[in-house]
């Protein structure tokens, strides 16, 4: 497995790796998303290092087809005008409609967007569903917004984006600061102008107006159905386990939730601000009450559960990662886990990392925990499942049928042990070993190669 830059065999890979980093010089982030992929995928590039070359394959790959930047102008409670910028990149379509969520953050620029909509290409193609890659957002940030500012920015929002998207063009789903609240003004929004109700349009919606069961925890089951999988490949169970989750948002705490159902025991889960660590395992009634009725701080969990602590994070690394713990799942945001944080996981006795969120590991701390035989749940693999959970409302929508919980979840189940049985394949076939990160990128790599070719230079 190629994991240095120094060990890079191939002419054609370097030259691409420099023009990368020459053209997009001031996007950190979606450089160290290209280079994961690349670098790990070399055993493939080298088998057809000819003809990828000829049909310039990895130029197309990483340059997104489309990039849409606008301006979004909104008036506040107050009676001011706010103005945020807003984005939509259409990265790859060679596999179907581009899929991928919209995030309201304040930390979203074009950089965080072509990484995200890069990721989601390969996450789609691992899937075997029907769907290209997308990512979308703004900096606006939903807290501290009232429920009218909200909706006034998402209105203001679809006005542009709605030009842009469709149930077969470009189909977007909730990030972080986009919840079922937002989607449904995002979807009145374009109802009213488009005058039609076509719900495949946007997915994560309410079950009232043509949501899916399952949609909401999708993302958390899924990393666990992938863990689940992963650890038994490795003769490890995931019950008896203590987990520690950064994260108290929707992934976080779903994955949390199926942790617990297959007999792990979660003892600590953070926010911005700092992490709840309780002894006798994560009283999840209470996160949902804080999180998702109340919006707020997770260190009200010590108001509610006696003997729990909390700690607050600090500039040097977020406060949970002290924690010792068998698995860890990040489910927060990129780059949570830098290598002087990855070297004290593993002296802690660390036997997993599940990225329940997109690039939560930098790619030095990914080296290192491969080095030191902690295995990884790759993010573009094992937090799949809200997309593929999101291809199957679309499914719904143009069926005009729902299917059960049950029937969601069995299929979501069997989406991820695929997903995890290709990694492993790729993994294997290459000679990487547990190196799932490297058998995610190979596997999504292939199958996007092949329908890229199939349709020609475009």
């Amino acid at each position: 497995m190629i994991t240095c830059e120094k060990q890079i065999k191939s002419e054609y890979l370097k030259n691409i790796l420099d023009m990368l980093e020459k053209k997009n010089s001031h996007e950190a982030e979606f450089i160290q998303a290209v280079k994961e992929v690349l670098i790990s995928i070399e055993p493939v590039i080298l088998k057809h290092e000819e003809e990828y070359k000829k049909l310039a394959v990895l130029e197309r790959m990483i340059e997104p087809e489309r990039i849409i930047s606008f301006r979004v102008p909104w008036v506040d409670d107050n009676g001011n005008v706010q103005v945020n910028r807003g984005y939509r990149v259409q990265f790859n379509g060679s596999l179907g409609p581009y899929k991928g969520g919209l995030r309201f953050h304040p930390s979203v620029t074009q950089s965080i967007m072509k990484f995200l909509a890069f990721e989601q290409v390969f996450k789609n193609s691992l899937t075997c569903l029907p769907i290209g890659g997308g990512k979308g957002g703004s900096d606006f940030d939903p807290k501290g917004k009232s429920d009218f500012e909200i909706m006034k920015f998402c209105q203001s929002f679809m006005n542009e984006l709605q030009k842009h998207i469709g149930h077969d063009i470009d189909v977007p789903a909730g990030d972080i600061g986009v919840g079922a609240r937002e989607i449904g003004y995002l979807f009145g929004q374009y109802r009213k102008i488009k005058n039609s109700y076509e719900a495949g349009v946007l997915t994560g919606k309410g079950l009232e107006y043509g949501g899916s069961l399952v949609r909401k925890e999708a993302t958390g089951y899924g990393l666990m159905y992938f863990m689940r999988e992963m650890l038994k490949a490795n003769n490890i169970t995931v019950a008896d386990k203590t987990v520690t989750i950064s994260g108290s948002g929707n992934v976080a705490i779903y994955a949390c939730e199926k942790a617990q159902e297959m007999g792990a025991k979660v003892v600590a889960m953070s926010d911005s601000s700092g992490c709840i660590y309780d002894a006798e395992g994560i009283k999840l009634d209470i996160i949902k009450e804080i999180k998702e009725e109340r919006r707020g701080r997770i260190k009200e969990y010590i108001n509610y559960v006696a003997g729990a602590k909390y700690f607050e994070n600090n500039s040097n690394m977020p406060a949970i990662y002290n924690i010792k713990a068998d698995v860890i799942l990040p489910c927060a945001t990129q780059n949570d886990i830098n290598l002087s944080t990855a070297k004290i996981l593993v002296n802690n006795g660390v036997i997993a990392i599940g990225e329940g969120a997109n690039m939560p590991c930098t790619n030095e701390a990914v080296e290192y925990f491969i080095a030191n035989k902690v295995l990884i749940a790759p993010g573009k693999a094992a937090n799949a499942g809200g997309v593929a959970t999101s291809a199957l409302e679309m499914c719904q929508n143009s069926m005009r049928y729902f299917w059960s919980f049950n029937e969601v979840d069995k299929k979501l189940e069997n989406i991820m042990i695929n997903i995890f049985k290709q990694c492993e394949s790729a993994a294997d076939e290459y000679g990487c070993g547990c190196n799932y990160v490297a058998g995610a990128n190979i596997a999504g790599f292939r199958k996007i190669v092949k329908a890229m070719k199939a349709q020609g230079i475009i």
